[in-house]
């Protein structure tokens, strides 16, 4: 396959400059200038301050509410096509609006796949993301997407951790696919916790599927919000006699309460990647940096060689 000797530009949305500035540092490169104009009701407008034509750029930035994170991404995206970039890739680590994937109840969008139509129409050419919520999302685009998994990151992390006794878990049914695969690579049983909710992120009920007696659990999900699903269940495992419960969840929303459930229930630690900026620290939260994996993904994305290798799962 033929390399692409041109080099790359790179731009980033405001709400993950720290991630961002991370990939390009990791890539080897630097960013560019996008310069926002802001009116007093709040409308705002950026420009890019240096020439895209003919070019591949990335356009780094996560769209997790409030709305204004996807309309940045969007509005850049655009303006990279007006001014006449070859390829448009859109690097978001977190892929907001992701849990409303279907029409779980009637007269309800499909949030996710409109906002898959969005970025192609403003002119995303390619997206690069890590774990969304439902893998079938990948399906409602029409440009080639590249879904990493934050295994690639954290498997060296429970590696490192020297764990007697894993057990990995599964906070609830939908996430059983991903337990199995962590349990898959290390060679590990799992349980699965089963909720009922009376209302979104609020639980009236859960129960766990299988024995964790004498166990150190991993709890493994995508995404931590209110943090309600994963301090719940680490608890009752310790109820339930094992020996230390942590939990790993991709991106980090960590909305309301979620800190502070943190800090009181029995978790050993939270693990989560940067894919989305901690707004408050915490004793308990540990982060892994998905910065290089990103970072190697669009250095094979340029030069049009296989990321087959990224994969652990």
């Amino acid at each position: 396959m033929q390399k692409n000797t041109i080099n790359p530009k790179f731009f980033a949305c405001r709400q993950s400059p720290e991630l961002a500035t991370k990939i390009v540092s990791e890539y080897g490169a630097e960013l560019g200038n996008v310069n926002f104009s802001e009116y007093s009701d709040g409308e705002f407008q950026p420009a890019l301050e240096e020439s895209v034509r003919g070019r591949r750029i990335f356009i780094i930035g996560s769209t997790f509410p409030n709305a204004d994170n996807l309309m940045e991404m969007l509005m850049i995206i655009d303006a990279a096509k007006r001014a006449s970039a070859r390829h448009i890739t859109a690097v978001i680590p977190y892929f907001g609006w992701a849990r409303q994937d279907r029409k779980d109840k009637p007269r309800v969008p499909i949030t996710a796949k409109l906002v898959a139509k969005m970025l192609e129409s403003a002119g995303a050419t390619r997206i690069i993301t890590m774990d969304l919520h439902a893998d079938q999302i990948q399906g409602f685009f029409e440009r080639p997407v590249d879904h990493l998994y934050a295994s690639t990151i954290f498997m060296p992390y429970i590696k490192n951790l020297n764990l007697d006794n894993l057990m990995i878990a599964s906070p609830d049914m939908g996430g059983s696919k991903r337990a199995y695969a962590y349990s898959k690579h290390l060679k590990c049983e799992v349980v699965i916790c089963y909720k009922q909710r009376l209302k979104a992120n609020v639980i009236s009920h859960m129960e766990l599927i299988g024995d964790v007696q004498g166990k150190n659990v991993i709890l493994v999900d995508d995404m931590v919000d209110t943090a309600g699903t994963l301090t719940t269940a680490a608890d009752l495992m310790m109820e339930r006699g094992a020996l230390s419960v942590r939990a790993l969840a991709t991106h980090g929303l960590l909305s309301g309460k979620a800190i502070e459930r943190v800090e009181k229930s029995k978790l050993t630690e939270l693990i989560i990647s940067d894919t989305i900026p901690l707004k408050t620290s915490c004793s308990k939260i540990k982060i892994v940096s998905c910065a290089p994996l990103f970072a190697d993904v669009m250095h094979n994305v340029h030069s049009n060689t296989s990321i087959s290798d990224k994969f652990i799962m």
